[in-house]
């Protein structure tokens, strides 16, 4: 494992890396991005999306257009939510 991937898998420097959730729905969710899995609680769904782009921001990691869609999909209904990012280099 290379040293960016490494920091990344271990990357702790920002609260929002760890999210407690059950067995069921992190084993649901597998390696899906916004466009083919989303929190099931709709109230929940602006958080997750803008932890997903603040987390995307942070390692430089890139967007495919249907992630890019989804993405802009959910925050159209979350008005006025500030993205904080925490750099990780």
């Amino acid at each position: 494992m290379g040293p960016e991937r490494e920091a990344y898998a271990n990357g702790l420097g920002d609260d929002r890396a760890l999210i407690a959730v059950s067995a069921a729905s992190n084993r649901s969710k597998a390696d899906q991005d916004p466009s083919t899995c989303l929190p099931p609680a709709t109230g929940y769904r602006c958080t997750y999306v803008t932890d997903w782009v603040a987390d995307k921001t942070r390692w430089d990691l890139s967007v495919d257009a249907g992630e890019q869609a989804a993405l802009a999909e959910v925050l159209s209904n979350c008005p006025d939510v500030p993205v904080t990012v925490i750099r990780a280099r």
